[in-house]
């Protein structure tokens, strides 16, 4: 037990009792102690609130934070994984082209302009029809 905690006895339902033993370890909580002291935490931060309003948006936005934060590792992750396979990819197609620079920048004000008018949805049957003039 902590260092600034002391036992208390607090009687609760039989039924309540089996919904802290079903939800302790879904919270990340080590006991039931523990989640039963987030639980209290938790409503009397709602009751010190004067509107529902204005405690759901902080709630809910530090249960997004913490998503979005997940969200947005693995995004990133995934971002670099991509960069590094299309470096390969550039550096085998340099290796392999006959295109001058000029040629080059041509393709890329195109390849921009593909990009902008499809939102990003490059669709590859487009670009092999183009390139072989079908």
């Amino acid at each position: 037990m902590g260092k600034d905690k002391n036992r208390h006895t607090i009687w609760l339902n039989d039924d309540i009792w089996k919904m802290v033993g079903l939800h302790y370890k879904a919270n990340n909580c080590t006991t039931q102690n523990e989640f039963i002291e987030q639980a209290i935490q938790f409503y009397c931060g709602y009751l010190d609130t004067e509107q529902e309003a204005v405690f759901l948006p902080v709630t809910l936005s530090s249960v997004l934070e913490g998503s979005l934060g997940a969200l947005g590792d693995r995004l990133g992750k995934l971002l670099f994984k991509m960069s590094v396979e299309m470096s390969m990819m550039m550096h085998l197609m340099a290796h392999d082209t006959d295109a001058t620079l000029d040629e080059l920048e041509q393709l890329r004000g195109r390849c921009v302009k593909d990009v902008m008018r499809t939102h990003g949805m490059i669709n590859f049957k487009e670009i092999f029809r183009f390139q072989k003039r079908l």
